[in-house]
Parts: structure tokens; C-alpha cells; sequence
């Protein structure tokens, strides 16, 4: 009986299930949608609720805890992105859709995705100066 056991285990210690989760939501960030069993579907999607909600306040101990939980690919794309086009929303921003069985052992699978967020609200990209041009710009002139 399983009386007041509180989430599942997925046949994993807790190393095993906590880097499961950094790797589904970082997958999930960076390629907005993933196709995994639908027991981890549905372990994952809260947790990646909650990294929304964190990305949407925009505040200096939420972007550090982002960027230790995330890869930094997927920490700019949640806070550059994910975070602003979800500033409307008040939650429900992942959704599970179940599919045909795997075919080797029959598992349910199902799908991870984003719902859709306003692309209107994520800041144009821009590519950085490079420092490189600008130590030799600096160089040159102090040369000449």
C-alpha cells in the first residue's frame, strides 16, 4: 500500500531521479517539445512548470537557481524566451499527449510539449560584439 507516499520513484535513487528531471526539462527547453514515457511525462511536467513560473519573475535568486538547475543554452532560451511569452499565462504551460505504445515492450508513451506563448513578447536577437575586435580596435589606435 502506498498510504501517504508522497511521488513516484521511477525506479531510481535520488541522484538518478533528480538528474532525470535536469535532463528532461533541459531537452524540453531547448526543443519545446519531447517524447518520453508517459510515467516520466507526467513526473517531469510540474517540475517544469515550476522553472516557468521561476523564469517569468525575472529576479536575480530566481535567474541563479535557473542557472544551476539548467544548461546555459537552456537558461537563455527559458529567460530570454519562455519567460516573457508566458508573462500572460497564470499557469498550464506544458502539456502531455499521449501516443501509441513503444513498440520493443509496449510502454505508453506519450509527448511533452509547450503550449503556445507569445513570440510577440521575446526581444529581437542580437549578436554580441566581439571582444576580440574591440582589444584590437583599441590596440591599433593606441598604436598609431
Amino acid at each position: 500500500m502506498r498510504h501517504k507516499v508522497f511521488g513516484k520513484k521511477l525506479s531510481r535513487d535520488t541522484k538518478a531521479r533528480k538528474a532525470l528531471l535536469r535532463n528532461v526539462a533541459n531537452s524540453l527547453v531547448i526543443h519545446n517539445q519531447l517524447t518520453t514515457t508517459l510515467a516520466k511525462a507526467k513526473f517531469a511536467a510540474p517540475y517544469i512548470e515550476k522553472l516557468v513560473t521561476q523564469a517569468k519573475r525575472n529576479r536575480l535568486s530566481s535567474n541563479r537557481w535557473l542557472a544551476s538547475t539548467l544548461s546555459d543554452d537552456a537558461f537563455r532560451k527559458i529567460i530570454q524566451e519562455l519567460g516573457p511569452g508566458f508573462s500572460n499565462r497564470q499557469g498550464g504551460y506544458t502539456r502531455v499527449i499521449k501516443l501509441a505504445p513503444r513498440r520493443g515492450d509496449s510502454a505508453p508513451m506519450a509527448r511533452l510539449e509547450f503550449v503556445e506563448w507569445d513570440k510577440s513578447k521575446t526581444p529581437p536577437q542580437t549578436k554580441p560584439k566581439k571582444k576580440i575586435e574591440a582589444k584590437i580596435k583599441a590596440k591599433g589606435s593606441k598604436v598609431q
